[in-house]
């Protein structure tokens, strides 16, 4: 194949990975919304009587009533055909490029590979975690930002400027990627936490819980450990991205470790956020609901030096070529 039919069947597979997670994503939202309504004393009853544990309440979600199985079943096994797909899309971008690259040389790649990896990622820890509850916020998640990536950010492949042309660049990147994956994730679960601890402070006491998504969510608990275990996965990661691996690319290719470009200052910001969540964690005892704050704005601070660095200060940063890769952009 040639490098345009590669490109073309990298654009072809996102559409079609798209139309796979759509399809997911009405599965899963039908585990829900067919799921049995399960009353209260039903529930007392499940935990025979005493207080639930964490281990009852993180199973609770995943009814085992057949059509909630079946409509589980179909929606993952959707997910991991949209996966591949997905990959398919990522793996033709590279050999699209000539000579063939890695596909994360500008923003649009970026934001295919950081997707797939919070795809990925979801169905690792899927059986570990029973994430049944997380799947229509990962389908949903991913197929908007792939939409917005297409509509917003399609660049056409095009060789990488001098400045890529390293082995940094998979280094650096792909570690960046993976822990972008994994602070998307553990933002989830924070804000699910947030919006299911609203939910329970204003409902009524005694009332029923009903069969809705927030109260099938796990407890809240359970939505705090598990953002916590993605975090602490995801922040030596990125250590290793932000306070390693970019120094020592910067050096090679412009000279100096360090120059306060906003995008280094603002990745420095962030592992400085997640730094303090993990910190005030573990010597404080922060959990719960100021934990999951520290969460997000960790969250917003990460996306916003991916995206927003390159829309505010556009040439002002030597890392305006992850929007354009044209060589007039960057100062190297």
């Amino acid at each position: 194949m040639t490098h345009e039919q590669f490109e073309v069947l990298s654009n072809q597979a996102v559409a079609a990975c798209a139309v796979v997670y759509f399809l997911a994503f009405l599965a899963h939202m039908a585990q829900w919304a067919v799921g049995r309504r399960v009353s209260v004393e039903e529930r007392t009853l499940a935990t025979a009587g005493g207080p639930e544990t964490t281990e009852q309440v993180a199973a609770y979600p995943d009814d085992d009533a057949e059509p909630v199985m079946r409509a589980r079943r179909i929606g993952v096994a959707l997910t991991v055909v949209a996966a591949a797909a997905h990959l398919l899309a990522v793996v033709a971008r590279g050999l699209a490029a000539d000579p063939e690259r890695v596909p994360w040389g500008n923003m649009y790649e970026f934001t295919l590979t950081g997707t797939l990896v919070v795809t990925v990622l979801y169905l690792v820890l899927y059986r570990r975690y029973r994430l049944g509850w997380l799947s229509p916020v990962v389908t949903g998640f991913v197929l908007v930002t792939l939409m917005i990536d297409v509509l917003a950010l399609y660049e056409p492949v095009v060789p990488l400027q001098d400045s890529l042309q390293s082995p940094w660049l998979v280094i650096h990147v792909i570690a960046a990627i993976i822990a972008t994956g994994a602070f998307t994730i553990g933002g989830m679960c924070s804000l699910l936490y947030l919006v299911k601890e609203r939910w329970e402070s204003r409902r009524p006491a005694g009332a029923p819980l009903g069969g809705g998504y927030l109260a099938r969510l796990p407890s809240l608990a359970v939505l705090d450990r598990v953002a916590y275990r993605t975090h602490a996965f995801g922040f030596p990661i990125w250590t290793f991205a932000a306070l390693i691996t970019g120094p020592i690319w910067a050096h090679y290719a412009w000279g100096r470790a360090w120059g306060w470009d906003p995008k280094e200052v603002w990745a420095f910001i962030t592992w400085v956020v997640y730094a303090a969540y993990l910190h005030a964690r573990a010597t404080s005892g922060w959990k719960g609901r100021s934990a999951a704050l520290i969460a997000l704005v960790g969250l917003a601070t990460l996306w916003f030096n991916f995206i927003g660095i390159n829309f505010f200060f556009g040439s002002g940063s030597q890392h305006s070529y992850a929007l354009e890769l044209v060589a007039s952009v960057t100062t190297v």
